[in-house]
């Protein structure tokens, strides 16, 4: 069993949302919750239930919530929750606009700083909401952005919300080919785009990418420029509108309309990593989306009204979507655009003693690279304000547990959480009630009936397997767009195990009913016939002082699969054989003989996704001698060249 690193205090407890929504249910339907093993059991077993009362106590606005909750619930692909339900998700993102304080708060690399008001935010939605109108937008069109963390992204995904219509965006680092691999599948037909961005230090001008998009995309009606690099910018260019210009035409004080939409109609495309093809447009839904992030933000998280809410993210990670809802529970939203490292790897903790962070979420490998850093903030920050911490993006290691505690703060609850593009969400993460484990992410998710299995479809505890879902739930995707039959989504969710969510983690499901994640089970190592997640191999490689990073892959060789393993060292370290022995022993030492890489070789960098995440099975096909498809899908494609030259050494 894995150490307790944290309980909730009797205080917390009591004012948790989760505690409140107990008594709900016991007051609903006389079963006693009030401890959240028996509130997710109850949840699972009554998923109908469960969803009309989370609709009920989140207050979500609708002009009719209908009687209906789910339709065909035991269809894995074919259920229909709230089939007769009319609402719109921007409404209930602007249902405190009422409210005095901030609803936005926005800091840039450069120092650049914008606070809104719900006012504000309420008021500027409503100007672009008249412009979108009188450019002809509609439900169903699609409204696309290529743009930083900004406030202003915020306001035109609500107004294009506002009317129905459909919001896709990425961010401005993303190369024209990825971009066009995206957005030319959607046919949009109003782009934002920004002049630039600020990132290490530095400002990378995109004005250069605006007409090779508009001519690749001929659906484009309008193109919106948003001055961020000069803020002082006052003229139109040739095919663009500033975006100052575009508002300047239609009232302040013009009363929001929003389209009643149903549960299902499209809300947000997001888009798969494209490495392996081209990018799958994934379409979540109006409803699922807003009530699967109240869930988790009211319960799992538990936001209460005017507390603020800070992730790390870009445009082009479905955080991004995940952090607007924020704004549905009353949260005041902390947006950053930058690098998260600059100008000190512990900037970001500058942000949470200026606007008062009350929840802070980062990746897994920032805080990773913190603790590289020998930051420890608890000695440079106050974080009074600080209750809770989020990570997400990859697995969190045992010792970021430990570092979290001993160097950030005791007492904050560190919530690992896992999900991702494909459900717009989590399928496992916090809990306010529940003690945080070393290692472990806290929970399943609530009415997520999650389990785990073996390649036979047995059932697993505490034991490593694959990460299925066993029954429906609101968030999945509504569609695949342009997939005639829905071919492509039922090869990607439900081929393996028929009529089961397969998610593609590698996990374990510990005695205490909290998850540990393994790694990506298409990318699970398997030496000799013994299946390895990759999560096990990074864990110790990077706690050796001298590799700043590394990337491990499996390589397919007589009847066989050997471990490479490929690192990235700090600054004045070399890879000596002594080295070499060093890392062999810890693995060994800590994991097992099995997962001791039968190479270690030396890279300057790590191909990524463009949201971030390392790009293992480019790599591994590499050394397979297959193509890598879509190189411009990754962030950094120039990387692979290292890669495709040690493969004559590997062979």
């Amino acid at each position: 069993m894995n150490s307790v690193l944290w309980q909730p205090s009797t205080a917390r407890r009591e004012n948790a949302n989760m505690t409140r929504f107990m008594k709900r249910v016991k007051n609903a339907y006389g079963t006693d919750v009030s401890e959240y093993p028996s509130l997710y059991r109850w949840s699972i077993e009554n998923p109908a239930a469960f969803w009309d009362l989370l609709w009920d106590f989140a207050g979500i606005k609708a002009a009719r919530k209908g009687k209906v909750i789910v339709s065909d619930p035991d269809k894995m692909s074919g259920a229909k929750w709230f089939p007769d339900s009319r609402l719109n998700y921007a409404e209930n993102l602007l249902s405190h606009c009422d409210k005095r304080g901030f609803a936005i708060s926005f800091r840039g690399e450069n120092g650049d700083t914008c606070r809104l008001s719900y006012h504000d935010l309420c008021r500027q939605v409503a100007q672009l909401q008249q412009a979108l109108r009188n450019d002809g937008i509609e439900p169903g069109d699609r409204v696309a952005g290529i743009l930083p963390n900004l406030p202003e992204t915020m306001i035109a995904m609500l107004a294009t919300a506002s009317l129905g219509a459909v919001w896709s965006s990425c961010s401005p680092d993303f190369g024209v080919p990825g971009i066009i691999d995206r957005f030319g599948q959607i046919s949009p037909k109003v782009l934002f785009v920004c002049d630039g961005y600020f990132f290490n230090g530095k400002a990378f001008e995109r004005t250069d990418q605006i007409e090779p998009l508009l001519k690749a995309l001929p659906s484009l009606q309008k193109a919106v420029l948003i001055p961020y690099l000069n803020r002082k910018a006052r003229s139109d260019s040739h095919r663009t509108t500033l975006w100052q210009n575009y508002l300047a035409d239609f009232p302040e004080n013009h009363p929001l309309e929003f389209a009643p939409m149903a549960f299902d109609d499209p809300l947000f495309i997001l888009y798969s990593s494209g490495t392996t093809g081209p990018p799958k447009c994934i379409v979540h839904g109006v409803g699922g989306t807003l009530i699967q992030h109240l869930k988790e933000h009211l319960l799992h998280v538990d936001v209460h009204p005017g507390e603020r809410l800070f992730y790390y993210t870009t445009c082009g990670w479905m955080m991004w979507n995940w952090l607007a809802s924020g704004l549905a529970s009353g949260a005041e939203l902390i947006l950053y655009d930058g690098s998260p490292l600059y100008p000190k790897a512990d900037a970001l903790f500058d942000l949470i003693d200026e606007f008062r962070i009350t929840i802070f979420g980062v990746s897994a490998k920032y805080i990773d690279a913190l603790k590289k850093s020998a930051a420890v903030p608890k000695k440079t920050h106050k974080l009074s304000s600080l209750k809770t911490i989020l990570s997400t993006g990859s697995p969190l290691a045992p010792e970021a547990f430990d570092f979290v505690y001993q160097s950030i703060k005791q007492d904050v609850c560190l919530s690992s959480m896992s999900g991702g593009t494909d459900i717009i969400s989590c399928f496992v993460l916090g809990c306010p009630l529940l003690p945080v484990r070393r290692g472990e992410i806290q929970c399943r998710g609530l009415a997520m009936n999650i389990d785990v299995y073996d390649e036979n479809g047995q059932s697993l505890r505490e034991e490593k397997g694959e990460l299925v879902c066993k029954a429906p739930f609101p968030s999945m995707p509504v569609a695949f767009w342009n997939d005639p039959g829905q071919s492509q989504y039922h090869a990607a969710y439900f081929e393996k195990f028929p009529g089961l969510w397969h998610h593609g983690d590698y996990v374990e499901l510990s005695e205490n009913g909290g998850m540990i994640i393994y790694g990506r089970s298409d990318a699970v190592l398997n030496p000799g016939g013994i299946r390895i997640g990759t999560a096990e191999i990074y864990r110790q490689v990077e706690q050796v002082d001298e590799v700043q990073e590394s990337l491990v892959v499996g390589q397919d060789i007589g009847g066989d699969c050997r471990i490479i393993l490929f690192v990235i060292l700090r600054d004045g370290a070399a890879l000596s054989n002594a080295l070499k022995t060093k890392i062999k022993q810890r693995i060994r030492q800590n994991a097992s003989p099995h997962h001791v890489p039968a190479e270690i070789l030396q890279v300057t960098d790590i191909p990524r996704t463009q949201s971030g995440k390392i790009a293992e099975l480019a790599v591994r096909n590499i050394l397979q001698g297959r193509p890598v498809k879509n190189q411009h899908a990754l962030a950094n494609p120039e990387t692979l060249e290292q890669y495709l030259r040690m493969k004559e050494l590997l062979t």
